[in-house]
């Protein structure tokens, strides 16, 4: 009986070590041309119209929907079923802390004073409601470090250079942690803009 138990507990390990290969094989498996067809057959949108910014990294992307679909899909029903034109600035729990929506108005900035920056625990979910601003984007690892990371405000900014995009309503961005960004830059013609971001928790 002891050595049946026995032959019992190895053959429990051997499964779950078989199990835990089987997920990370699968992780493995999404590769850049996988995730671009992922996001382009827009299952994940779920009925929603808005494009995806083509600066978005589509391997992340496609991992961390993997990794958490209920938080994504919550995110994307907000953004599709809200009337965000009429909602009212403030924050908007979808799902405690693991979702969150925040709505502000009011004017962009003058190149000089917009920074770029970066989150290490939680994905942005950028979209201007009303208005036009510029965006930057760029790897983190291309920018130099100006305020170190702060735990507390999960932020951190840096200076360089990027690659810039007039964000209008007709798109949203996403911003991973290995995405620095530089939002909220004045538009010639725009002083005041209404904009949403979600806040989406990290799968490490």
């Amino acid at each position: 009986m002891k050595h049946l138990i026995t032959y019992k507990n190895i053959m429990l390990v051997i499964l779950l070590s078989l199990t835990t290969a089987g997920v990370s094989a699968q992780q493995q498996e999404i590769t850049a041309k996988s995730a671009k067809t992922w996001v382009k057959d827009r299952v994940w949108a779920n009925g929603l119209k808005l494009k995806l910014n083509s600066s978005t990294n589509n391997v992340e992307f496609a991992k961390q929907y993997a990794a958490n679909k209920a938080a994504w899909d919550k995110a994307f029903e907000f953004l599709r079923e809200r009337n965000l034109e009429q909602i009212e600035p403030g924050k908007y729990p979808l799902d405690g802390d693991n979702v969150y929506a925040m709505i502000t108005e009011g004017p962009s900035k003058e190149p000089e004073n917009a920074l770029w920056e970066s989150h290490q625990n939680y994905i942005d979910l950028q979209y201007v409601i009303k208005g036009k601003e510029k965006i930057g984007v760029a790897p983190i690892e291309s920018l130099m470090i100006t305020k170190p990371y702060d735990p507390e405000k999960d932020f951190a900014n840096y200076s360089g250079d990027g690659k810039y995009f007039t964000a209008t309503p007709d798109e949203f961005f996403l911003f991973f942690p290995s995405d620095g960004h530089r939002p909220n830059i004045k538009v010639d013609g725009y002083d005041k803009v209404k904009k949403l971001v979600i806040k989406i928790k990290e799968i490490k």
